[in-house]
């Protein structure tokens, strides 16, 4: 019979060639210092959840209407849509986490053709951000943890996952997969990865993954 697989993706600069919340820091005019510490959080430097709350904190008082103009802005990173049908094509199972948030994942995984993935999500109030994330940080044990519910889920036992990332807040999936893959990604990730691509196209990890 037939080995059943599964891979998880990171979102924010590995799927897609964005950090989502750069987009939305971007209408509220603190982009500059939610890139520096999206960059420090990136490289393992500082905490990954207080790092969200920071960041998240600047976007306080954004309409909601930013999360749909963000959502048309993201590009997917070239080779993301050829990866994930070679990898269903092969009868893979294709699950999507992020550190991101749910609002704009959704999107991202609808027009993917996704139904498993998760992310952060957005607080809001009479149509307004809050500035605030609601329900469990999806931070580097969270995204380990999605890893085995999205397994068992499918019935793929842990040995027979990828998950590919470029981040810190993606070591402990990595870890925990199978076969780890890291995609432009930071030093302290591509130092732990079983498989290191630079880019520029994601489907060149299929023919590594899939031998």
């Amino acid at each position: 019979m037939k080995t059943r697989r599964l891979i998880l993706l990171d979102v924010d600069s590995t799927l897609i060639r964005h950090e989502v919340i750069e987009l939305l820091a971007a209408r509220a005019g603190t982009q500059v210092q939610v890139a520096q510490i999206t960059e420090r959080a990136m490289r393992g430097e500082i905490d990954f959840a207080a790092s969200l709350a920071d960041r998240v904190a600047t976007l306080k008082g954004l309409p909601t209407t930013v999360i749909q103009e963000v959502a048309e802005q993201v590009e997917l990173t070239p080779g993301a849509r050829e990866l994930l049908d070679e990898a269903r094509a092969a009868g893979w199972t294709v699950a999507l986490v992020s550190g991101g948030f749910e609002e704009v994942v959704s999107s991202i995984a609808r027009s993917v053709s996704v139904d498993l993935y998760l992310a952060n999500r957005l607080e809001v109030e009479q149509g307004h951000l809050t500035g605030r994330t609601v329900g469990p940080v999806i931070d580097r044990h969270a995204k380990a943890v999605a890893l085995a519910a999205f397994a068992r889920a499918s019935g793929v036992a842990l040995r027979d996952t990828v998950a590919v990332g470029d981040g810190a807040n993606d070591l402990d999936m990595m870890a925990a997969a199978g076969l780890s893959v890291a995609f432009a990604a930071k030093p302290v990730v591509r130092a732990a990865a079983d498989i290191v691509i630079d880019g520029p196209r994601l489907d060149a990890a299929w023919p590594l993954i899939s031998a």
